[in-house]
């Protein structure tokens, strides 16, 4: 058993309007307790924690190390606190420091007298206690201090990330005005890129300046860490640093990167009208060895089209003009990105980050989202366009939409809009992702508590079993109401409306069939792949819809490689690792209905079950028997029930209970460098503590979570599970 690692306090610091976005990222990087505050994000984690953050995270600033906080009531008391940590012991005197100090106070209004102090702490120290001192360098010094005041109360850390994290080391030119790289980063997330690039969407910047936004969308596309190429870090002059667990995390970001490029199949763009910016570009490809993976061109935008088969992203930040002169300049600039948007790239989305929203009024659509971000000291907006038609065409085409009977109220209108919107939200991204089957609404507005999903040309409505203390005859009037509204949006659309009642299902019934409804069996598409869905038999489809992305990850990491599927389901998972290239594949369950679904599934999409193989069986018991034993995976799926107890199973299954045995046995299936992917649904599951002191656990819920989900976030969680 691995000792323990002990927990360090830490401090992610970015930009206004990121906090959210870096909270999620440092999560899935394996921080814990994190805490959300203005321009910064606190978390507790392993030193191997704090420096993953350092070399991955693409948003954060800085990375501090907390050494100690404490209140003053004068400076006096400042320089004593400071004076009576034992900075002998973090840093050599042969080293060089500075002091970052931000804030006043009624006793202290000068920043730069603060850090002057904390400064004669830290040197006084030092020569009472090794008689000599270390240098400070205001420029390039080795070890930074970072210094927060608010009010009374003072944070001292160190900063471990040294520079600024924007700071890559691939800038060698740039255009005027350049992003700061997290911040592209960050509107690159905002936009929805890691999921375009998942499916081989393609991205173009047909205002790339230095490449930016280029370097940046390829690197998150080809898993590449932002800090790869950073000449140093402030912790490797800190006496704490633990050179083994740096290198192997280095190690493992080359090999990831070397991996990523090699799937890498989004076809990235850039273009400039000037000659310049696109030598520029140029200088900074090479320098982070992208120019075999990006193609630029000089040439002005209404010269530009889509370019990659499936849809993908238009992004661009414009100048934003300053005078009225540049006003008028720039007006024809932002009328020629509108048009082209129109013109060329329908189903693809579009992002234009801008400072100045009267030239952003000259666009002419409408934008489904809006992001208020700064960049440097502009207050900025990110516009994200879905639906690439003009203003007055969104307008004509829901004018065009059958009005609701009046008599339904306005509850019933609520619901209505809300369809209406939702189906006008999810377009763009439908066209983009080549899936028929997706959620519509779930459980949206209070008042109607179903669930709505769209299966080909088929609605179905699933109402949710009402709480108790509702009344029946109320609940079932909204129901009847929320029918007639599906019922005339779906005259609309063309399609045709099935409706059931969910319940909890306890012992078998989950596997038993209803005989209230006529099987209704449809094929339906998600990417290349073909599933066969039972709409009215079972509780559940045969598609879990929630589990698309995590079917696509998989299916992007499995080339070559093997795979087991563990309470298989109707192996929808396995069929997309098939489609993705993995060399075999085994698809466990106990159900004899799931594991011959499982085998129509495989022949719909022409998969041999000799390289593919479907076993019924037990998973808890084929974990724990001779029949496992010699067999390895380089990546697992592991999506246990919450709860059975089906006669089927040798014992009462509790997924709080158990999954600390399953996973260790998963574990010792796994290759070294391989990953379980552990899900549940289970909305109260903890972690066993065990597992994450073994292994390297972290959670990517929301790298899981598809757009058509994102209203609801909670319906699964995910961890993806290494060997440290």
């Amino acid at each position: 058993m691995n000792q323990e690692k002990p927990e360090i306090l830490c401090i992610a610091s970015c930009s206004i309007g990121l906090e959210a976005l870096l909270l999620d990222e440092l999560r899935e990087l394996g921080a814990i307790n994190l805490k959300e505050t203005i321009s910064a994000v606190a978390f507790t984690g392993t030193l191997e924690v704090a420096y993953r953050c350092c070399l991955w995270s693409r948003l954060a600033n800085r990375i501090l190390y907390v050494v100690k906080f404490f209140s003053i009531t004068s400076v006096d008391e400042l320089y004593q606190n400071t004076f009576n940590i034992a900075w002998e012991q973090h840093f050599s005197p042969n080293e060089s420091f500075s002091v970052d100090f931000r804030g006043t106070n009624k006793f202290l209004d000068n920043s730069l007298f603060g850090a002057r102090r904390i400064k004669d702490a830290v040197v006084d120290r030092f020569k009472i206690m090794l008689g000599r001192r270390p240098s400070v360098d205001t420029k390039t010094p080795k070890l930074r201090l970072n210094v927060r005041l608010n009010k009374n109360r003072v944070q001292l850390s160190i900063d471990l990330a040294g520079e600024s994290l924007h700071r890559r080391g691939y800038r060698l030119a740039s255009g005027p005005a350049p992003l700061k790289e997290n911040l592209a980063a960050a509107l690159l997330l905002r936009s929805g890129w890691p999921e375009i690039s998942m499916r081989g969407g393609g991205l173009i910047d047909p205002m790339c300046g230095g490449g930016t936004f280029l370097i940046e969308a390829a690197m998150i596309a080809g898993d590449i860490a932002p800090g790869l190429l950073r000449g140093k870090f402030g912790f490797e002059y800190w006496a704490f640093h633990e050179a083994p667990v740096w290198e192997s995390l280095v190690s493992e970001a080359k090999a990831r990167r070397v991996i990523g490029l090699k799937n890498l199949r989004s076809d990235i763009r850039g273009f400039d009208i000037d000659p310049k910016a696109i030598e520029a570009t140029r200088l900074n490809l090479e320098a982070c060895d992208l120019d075999k993976n990006i193609q630029i061109a000089a040439r002005p935008i209404d010269q530009i089209d889509a370019v990659s088969k499936e849809k993908g992203l238009l992004i661009t930040n414009p100048p934003y003009g300053k005078r009225l002169d540049d006003l008028n300049t720039l007006r024809p600039v932002y009328r020629k990105i509108s048009s082209v948007l129109k013109q060329n790239f329908r189903g693809w989305r579009a992002s234009v980050f801008t400072g100045n929203l009267e030239l952003a009024r000259e666009i002419d659509l409408s934008p489904s989202r809006q992001y208020k971000l700064y960049n440097a000291s502009i207050p900025c907006k990110l516009l994200v366009f879905e639906d690439i038609r003009s203003k007055s065409e969104q307008i004509r085409t829901r004018l065009a939409t059958p009005p609701l009977p009046r008599e339904l109220g306005s509850d019933a209108q609520m619901l209505f809009n809300r369809l209406k919107k939702n189906r006008r939200k999810l377009n763009s991204w439908l066209k983009a992702n080549s899936t028929n089957c997706y959620r519509l609404y779930d459980c949206d507005l209070p008042e109607y508590a179903i669930a709505i999903d769209v299966y080909k040309d088929m609605l179905l409505i699933q109402e949710y079993q009402l709480p108790s203390h509702l009344e029946e005859a109320k609940g079932a009037l909204r129901f009847e109401n929320a029918l007639k509204v599906v019922k005339n949006c779906a005259i609309d659309w063309k399609y045709r409306v099935l409706y059931k009642q969910r319940v909890r299902q306890r012992g078998l019934r989950q596997y038993q069939k209803s005989d209230d409804q006529a099987p209704i069996i449809l094929v339906v598409e998600e990417g290349s792949a073909k599933f066969e869905v039972n709409l009215t038999s079972y509780i559940d489809t045969g598609l879990f819809l929630d589990h698309r992305k995590l079917r696509a990850r998989i299916a992007s990491e499995i080339k070559g490689k093997s795979f087991l599927n563990l309470f298989c389901y109707t192996a929808t998972a396995s069929v997309q690792a098939a489609l993705g290239g993995a060399e075999s594949s085994l698809s466990c369950d106990m159900s004899n209905t799931y594991i011959s679904w499982a085998n129509r599934n495989m022949r719909l999409n022409n998969i041999s079950t000799f390289a593919h193989r479907l076993l019924r069986v037990d998973c808890v018991q084929w974990l724990n028997s001779d029949r496992s034993i010699n067999k390895s995976f380089d990546i697992i799926l592991l999506d246990p029930p919450t709860f059975s107890n089906s006669k089927k199973m040798a014992k009462v299954f509790d997924i709080a209970r158990n999954h600390e045995d399953l996973i260790i046995r998963c574990m010792q299936l796994l290759m070294p460098r391989g990953t379980l992917y552990f899900s549940t649904n289970f909305k109260k599951f903890k972690m066993s503590e065990e597992i994450t002191r073994q292994f390297f656990v972290r959670d990517i819920t929301n790298e899981t979570i598809d757009y058509d989900f994102q209203r609801k976030p909670k319906m699964h969680r995910v961890c993806a599970i290494k060997n440290r």
